[in-house]
């Protein structure tokens, strides 16, 4: 059986400020703001390049668990040149730290930022998605 996450349930405190913040300063494309039901908004987000998206939520019962905004932590995007995605991040006022080399191999830089409500995210530095995109090998694994 095949699963594929495409959807996480991002707690935060205002959907409209949260909405603005990763598309305006994270970058990340809105594919849906509505109500999908009714009492119950939805607004999703997608990273460029990504096969999975963020959901802002307003109203949603979920039946596991409601989570609190600030407590996620831990969500990694993934980027082929730090330094790069440093200068575009900032440059659009996200307050990201530097990008730190953990190790010298591909893959051990990263960097990090919150979101207004202290969602927490790890941006890597991965140089062979340049070369293999993601979903090319995850075609390549399926054709195999």
């Amino acid at each position: 059986m095949d699963m594929s996450l495409e959807v996480i349930l991002l707690p935060v405190t205002d959907v409209d400020r949260a909405k603005e913040f990763y598309r305006d300063k994270v970058g990340f494309h809105v594919d849906l703001d509505g109500e999908v039901m009714e009492g119950v908004r939805i607004c999703q987000l997608t990273p460029p390049g990504s096969g999975c998206s963020i959901a802002l939520v307003d109203g949603l019962q979920v039946p596991t668990g409601a989570p609190q905004p600030g407590t996620y932590h831990g969500m990694q995007l993934c980027v082929t040149d730090a330094k790069a995605a440093y200068e575009e991040l900032t440059s659009r006022g996200l307050d990201v730290s530097e990008p730190v080399e953990f190790a010298p191999q591909d893959g051990a830089t990263f960097m990090y930022f919150k979101d207004p409500d202290g969602n927490g995210w790890a941006i890597q530095e991965y140089k062979r998605r340049e070369t293999e995109p993601l979903h090319q090998v995850l075609a390549q694994q399926a054709a195999q």
